[in-house]
């Protein structure tokens, strides 16, 4: 059974038809939009759908220019990952 993705996370993957959207396969595009772009109450939804180790790697393995700089620092200091070792060159 597909899990649909809730109407009030949908503005923030505003480019993608969510309805095509796959929570398990296409969860590193729905965690790095909601942690760019994501409200309190997107990001809870985030936490409690998605594993920590889930988010974490969403941090690390990235194409270029997925993250908004400041998201990045920021989710990177609350989740406690370095980012020091990866060219954010590459992912910003």
């Amino acid at each position: 059974m597909k899990v649909e993705i809730p109407q009030f996370i949908k503005p923030f993957l505003w480019s993608y038809d969510t309805a095509d959207l796959d929570i398990t396969k296409d969860k590193k595009r729905i965690i790095t939009n909601i942690l760019n772009f994501g409200t309190k109450r997107a990001t809870d939804w985030l936490f409690n759908t998605y594993s920590n180790n889930d988010i974490k790697t969403s941090l690390l393995d990235q194409y270029r220019g997925e993250w908004n700089r400041k998201s990045l620092n920021y989710w990177s200091l609350i989740l406690g990952v370095d980012i020091s070792n990866i060219n954010t060159k590459r992912i910003i």
